[in-house]
């Protein structure tokens, strides 16, 4: 999954825990089911170096990768 879409589910998510996100980039767009049966999903940005917290109370952390897929023109 050379583009990370798959979904990732959620570990322990607290602040001293929380679910790390992996991406190439400094930035990056997550959105978070906060509830098994909810029908939306909550959107944020999560940036390196700043845990966020959802509105459900879910940590998430971004992890920097690096790219593993290379093309060579």
């Amino acid at each position: 999954d050379p583009f990370m879409l798959k979904a990732i589910k959620r570990g322990v998510g607290t602040k001293a825990q929380p679910t790390l996100v992996p991406s190439v980039f400094e930035s990056r767009m997550i959105g978070c089911v906060c509830e098994e049966d909810s029908t939306s999903v909550v959107w944020m940005w999560l940036h390196e170096g700043q845990p966020k917290r959802c509105e459900c109370g879910h940590w998430f952390k971004l992890d920097k990768k690096q790219p593993t897929l290379q093309i060579d023109y």
